[in-house]
């Protein structure tokens, strides 16, 4: 995805056909997209409408979040979130697939050091139009050999949970826009409630999937709840408790809200 004087354009292939967007917010706050063929293609118009569709689902402009802020407005902690930064917004993929395959580049390492590895990986094996890359299709992970993503930085334990992922989503077997292919994900040694639930926020837009394992979960628990340590996953599921059924959308405010708690006092340490 490439910013440009407040343009986002992003190169998505929907049933093959690589199709570049473009999306950027008029003075009176409404957004506009435009999707088109980057392949001479003069029809198929589905297509292009389900290329806007998933940009319009990442950038989360049709999300009405009313029911969710007439809940909790009130809320002592989780208000003064919503009223501080009402515009938050899960950073969702366009695609459940890239959801899935970013979580597990994502685990047990830090943000920029993810960012980079998901770079190097786009960069090898992501088609290329016009200067734009997509994601690499599951079938094209599927193909890699793990010592290939462990040279991108990637654990080598990681790169084989990847390349399994990644085959049972290319195969069909796992159908990442239900819930249902939890099941399988979750039968793949290294893929655990942390990954799946990455998936359900960020690829699914399920309001209610709540990555508790996550480290900025664990350090901003630790000081809302006064620990002075970390907590643990079992400690942000039951803070987070009170916000069902939208228990993601109240983490992602919270971690909006309270993030500069994190810096504030001594360093936490690791629980027992």
């Amino acid at each position: 995805m490439r910013v440009r004087r407040g343009v986002v354009a992003r190169l998505l292939h929907v049933e093959g056909a690589p199709i570049v967007v473009h999306a950027w917010q008029r003075r009176e706050g409404t957004v506009r997209l435009r999707a088109a063929f980057t392949s001479g293609e003069r029809s198929g118009a589905e297509r292009l409408e389900l290329a806007i569709e998933r940009m319009r689902f990442a950038l989360g402009v049709d999300e009405d979040y009313s029911e969710f802020y007439d809940a909790f407005r009130g809320d002592e902690l989780l208000g003064r979130a919503i009223r501080g930064k009402p515009w938050t917004r899960p950073r969702r993929q366009a695609l459940p697939w890239e959801a899935l395959a970013w979580a597990v580049t994502k685990q047990l390492i830090d943000s920029p050091r993810a960012a980079a590895i998901q770079r190097r990986i786009v960069r090898q094996w992501g088609p290329e139009v016009r200067g734009l890359r997509d994601v690499p299709a599951a079938a094209t992970v599927a193909a890699v050999a793990p010592a290939e993503l462990a040279s991108m930085d990637l654990a080598p334990s990681r790169s084989v949970s990847l390349i399994k992922v990644a085959r049972e989503v290319a195969s069909g077997r796992a159908d990442l826009r239900t819930a249902d292919a939890e099941r399988r994900l979750l039968a793949i040694p290294g893929i655990g409630t942390w990954t799946v639930r990455c998936l359900g926020l960020f690829g699914r837009g399920d309001p209610d999937a709540l990555p508790s394992g996550d480290l900025a979960y664990l350090k901003v628990i630790g000081r809302l709840a006064d620990l002075g340590r970390r907590a643990v996953p079992e400690e942000v599921e039951e803070f987070f408790a009170p916000y069902e059924p939208f228990r993601g959308l109240a983490g992602t405010f919270v971690l909006a809200g309270y993030h500069k708690l994190v810096a504030k006092g001594p360093p936490l340490r690791r629980a027992a």
